[in-house]
């Protein structure tokens, strides 16, 4: 399966077009927290697209998966 297809799994399974900050560790299946984007941006490194909404961030899911995809490596086994 190809990263692209695991992604857009991920964005097709979501009930909804936002993702709330606090929900990031479940869309992503534990690999991502809401505040490890929270701490990105804070440095200023780039983050998926998000809306306030209220007083909560929510990002955009499908920024969100694109971003996922850009920053991910796919690997063999590793033999060690």
């Amino acid at each position: 399966m190809s990263k692209a297809d695991i992604f857009q799994q991920m964005a097709d399974r979501w009930p909804s077009n936002v993702c709330a900050q606090s929900k990031v560790s479940t869309l992503t299946g534990g690999v991502l927290s809401g505040k490890t984007l929270a701490n990105l941006k804070s440095k200023g490194e780039p983050v998926p697209e998000s809306v306030m909404i209220g007083s909560r961030r929510a990002y955009v899911v499908s920024s969100l998966v694109n971003w996922l995809r850009n920053r991910t490596q796919t690997g063999g086994v590793h033999h060690g």
